[in-house]
């Protein structure tokens, strides 16, 4: 029993302070997209770890053990990838299709500083938020498939989008005032 608690105490003390560090790593070994944000990988592990902490023989090298699963679960989550190769044109017509579900079709007219105000307003949000615009708009993720993958609720990734949708309207709506785009 004293071994299980060891466990316990030892990971907590390991991910208090070495969590920035895991970050670190994670985002050295991936690119930010959709299914890959370092913070959610490093949670996930350490959640999958501390279930399982209780069942596991004492854990004698603790930043090896952390290391090894974090690093398992970044190959995972590269098998698991789709590959998604896109010409300019084809960027370049989703971030329009982009536009126009985001204002909607009225005019059929967005000036290329409105397409770029978005694209910077797009990359200025939270990690969730952006990931979801990708993953959905641009990825053509299903909220079934990224449900699936990351183990976030169907709901949560609905609301998430939703909010994104909401700060970048009120962001964009700002800039377009203050610039006259």
């Amino acid at each position: 029993m004293a071994g299980k608690t060891e466990n316990r105490n030892n990971l907590n003390t390991f991910f208090n302070d070495e969590y920035q560090s895991l970050r670190m790593y994670v985002q050295s070994k991936i690119r930010n997209t959709s299914e890959r944000d370092a913070e959610d990988i490093v949670q996930d592990v350490a959640l999958r770890i501390y279930s399982r902490a209780d069942d596991l023989n004492p854990i004698n090298n603790i930043g090896g053990f952390v290391y090894s699963a974090i690093r398992n679960r970044i190959i995972d989550i590269m098998r698991g990838k789709k590959e998604h190769t896109y010409s300019t044109e084809e960027i370049d017509r989703q971030w329009q299709d982009f536009a126009e579900a985001f204002y909607g079709d009225a005019d059929n007219s967005y000036s290329p500083e409105l397409e770029d105000e978005l694209k910077k307003a797009v990359a200025e949000l939270k990690p969730a938020y952006r990931d979801i615009i990708i993953a959905i708009d641009f990825e053509g993720y299903t909220y079934k498939e990224i449900a699936d993958r990351t183990g976030i609720p169907t709901g949560t990734l609905m609301s998430r989008r939703h909010r994104a949708m909401s700060v970048l309207l009120n962001n964009l709506e700002k800039i377009k005032e203050s610039k006259s785009i």
